[in-house]
């Protein structure tokens, strides 16, 4: 075979660091980009922040410019599963009086609270108890086992290990005594921490959970027609089968109704008020406001990094421009940067204009009147590629009187009406959620009837995707909302 020489052309996108980098910082999160930016400052001796004290004599280079983004003078704002699992679920359904779904912001009063040192400031569990072990009377080997029995609870307050394999783990060590000893000290160690407070820790399950509380709480007869409840038909009181339970109890539906009411007193899981605070913080990119021309997105000025050329150092450039390499390479970076930062700015400001813009409805009347959205209509009309969409929309928050809401949660998928048209996913669950809170408790509405009633209202969803909707709502079955 002849070897030859060709020369041939070829066009291919070449991605510069700048594009790569300007790429990068598109997706991070505003927290990201304060933890990059950060790293960057101490890199770059050239890069600095502004400091709002200091005069204009700076070397330009801020992101953005103070006369941006704030609103003129005149404008105005407006204000079937085991009994256990099937039980809490139940129960869930019982003590959630707000759905999990509902991102609206929790009016708090006290802007300064600290969660970092609330969170510090939450005793464990462990320590919750270790300390009231501390305080009785026991033994040094009833104390030793006790202590043994806190450390194998889960976060939940439940001994979910078995007695019978804790002894395994004993007898490993130093323990002393045979099986038969031991598994006796345990039981006696058991019935001490079952004593301890919270009502209900140590329990072995959902049913032993429940009779450790109600036990603790005064006699009564509603108390003992509760603890047969819980002994002997919490699978019937799980799945609210009401006209079984009256017919085994004998008894009227008051008397059900009040024993029903002091079930859904108890909690079922009494460890995990002492679980530690997962907070997480949320910086809004964009605020949303109703000014006179209608709704219009601005930027968050405090989300927004401002950086600038550090003077000392450009002096030194300019006067002496046969400067160190180093140096001049750092200063590009620096450029690099700013221009990059103000540039993501501009793109998320851009995007979440166009989508205030065709969520109009939304923001006046709530998530029933969401509209159909995908990345590819903002993008068409950006002019801007769906992956930049992507980015933009991920981990991007907007701040709006109906709550903070991330950008994608504006995208969904949909389905048809009978007009031809389409219906938001979010205005379908709104729908649902509607629907569910105004039923009759009686006779709750199952998913094939919610199909139904929204099938009058034009909109065609199917059974299976009503259910779908109806456990991401964190709904339960039509058989644990029916009420006595």
């Amino acid at each position: 075979m002849k070897q030859t020489l060709q020369l041939k052309l070829s066009q291919h996108l070449a991605l510069t660091p700048q594009l790569q980098q300007s790429i990068r910082l598109l997706q991070l999160s505003t927290l990201e980009l304060n933890q990059e930016i950060e790293q960057f400052l101490q890199d770059n001796p050239l890069l600095e922040r502004e400091d709002p004290n200091d005069g204009p004599n700076f070397v330009p280079g801020d992101v953005y410019a103070s006369d941006n983004q704030q609103p003129p003078a005149s404008e105005e704002e407006t204000p079937k599963p085991s009994y256990d699992e099937a039980y809490e679920q139940s129960f869930d359904a019982g003590w959630s009086g707000d759905s999990p779904g509902n991102r609206s912001p929790r009016d708090n009063d006290n802007d300064d609270t600290d969660f970092a040192e609330i969170q510090t400031a939450v005793t464990s569990l462990r320590d919750h108890l270790t300390s009231q072990l501390g305080l009785n009377q026991l033994s040094e080997r009833d104390r030793s086992m006790v202590s043994f029995l806190i450390e194998a609870l889960d976060e939940d307050g439940y001994l979910a290990q078995d007695l019978e394999e804790l002894i395994d783990v004993l007898a490993e060590g130093d323990a002393g005594g045979n099986r038969e000893d031991l598994l006796e000290e345990l039981n006696i160690a058991l019935r001490h921490l079952q004593n301890f407070d919270p009502p209900g820790i140590g329990a072995r399950n959902v049913r032993e959970c429940l009779t450790l509380q109600l036990e603790n709480r005064p006699a009564s007869p509603i108390r003992e027609v509760a603890l047969v409840l819980v002994l002997q038909h919490l699978d019937l009181l799980a799945a609210r089968d009401f006209a079984k339970l009256k017919k085994a109890l004998r008894c009227d539906d008051e008397t059900l109704r009040a024993a029903h009411a002091l079930i859904c007193s108890l909690n079922p899981r009494p460890g995990a008020q002492y679980a530690p605070l997962d907070t997480r913080y949320i910086i809004p990119d964009v605020m949303v406001r109703k000014l006179r021309n209608g709704w219009t997105a601005m930027l968050n000025q405090d989300a927004m990094p401002r950086l600038r050329i550090n003077r000392i150092y450009a002096d030194i450039l300019q006067h002496n421009r046969a400067g160190g390499s180093g140096l001049n390479s750092q200063l590009q970076e620096a450029k690099w940067l700013i221009k990059n930062v103000k540039q993501r700015f501009d793109t998320i400001l851009r995007v979440s204009q166009a989508i205030v813009d065709r969520q109009q409805q939304f923001f006046e009347h709530g998530e029933v009147a969401m509209r159909p959205l995908t990345l590819r209509e903002i993008a068409e009309t950006l002019g801007l590629h769906e992956s930049t969409i992507s980015r933009v929309t991920t981990q991007k928050f907007m701040a709006s009187p109906r709550g903070i809401f991330e950008l994608k949660y504006f995208f969904g998928s949909h389905v048809a009406t009978d007009a031809g048209g389409a219906a938001s996913s979010t205005a379908i669950r709104a729908l649902i959620k509607q629907l569910v809170s105004a039923e009759n408790g009686h006779k709750p509405l199952s998913d094939s009837k919610i199909a139904e009633i929204l099938g009058q209202q034009g909109i065609v969803v199917a059974r299976r995707t009503i259910a779908k909707y109806r456990e991401g709502l964190n709904i339960p079955p039509v058989n644990l909302r029916k009420s006595l």
